[in-house]
């Protein structure tokens, strides 16, 4: 009898285990980077519903989380005042494993190293379910948008360009 291979669970999983929160996992090949247009197209995930995590830092030197959707890129000025800042840039690359514990395109916006806030693009909420990285490359999750909200504490705003 052939034992069944375990999954490996990400952080991300876990949160949503612990919480009881159901989700789907869609896994696809990918040794390197590939950025979300290309990662829907790999798991068959509507690009519109599909998401990218963002880590932005503000002049306080405070961290946010930016969730949106893959083809788009975040107004800057808009993701500040929402966050109530002067000014937002993205983290450098090389700065994303050591801020969020997560490597570049499988950057989670769920069980980074800390809780950040999380700022979701609004047009999130014209859909019951949305992907977004599962915390590791060749892994996307699929879950409802009200609890990804809930999990997250997530703030919906436009800040999308």
């Amino acid at each position: 009898m052939a034992k069944k291979e375990k999954e490996i669970k990400t952080n991300a999983m876990r949160i949503l285990d612990r919480h009881k929160i159901s989700y789907e996992t869609l896994q696809y090949e990918c040794g390197e980077f590939v950025d979300g247009i290309h990662t829907a197209e790999l798991t068959g995930a509507p690009a519109e519903q599909s998401f990218k995590t963002l880590v932005l830092q503000g002049k306080s030197r405070q961290y946010y989380v930016f969730v949106l959707p893959v083809a788009d890129e975040v107004d800057l000025k808009e993701a500040a005042r929402l966050a109530g800042e002067k000014s937002l840039e993205m983290i450098p690359v090389k700065e994303i494993t050591g801020v969020t514990g997560y490597v570049r395109g499988g950057c989670s916006p769920l069980g980074m190293k800390k809780q950040y806030p999380v700022f979701l693009q609004e047009n999130a909420l014209d859909y019951d379910r949305i992907y977004i990285s599962g915390g590791r490359i060749g892994t996307t999750l699929c879950l409802k948008t009200e609890d990804f909200l809930e999990i997250t504490g997530a703030k919906t705003g436009n800040f999308a360009a």
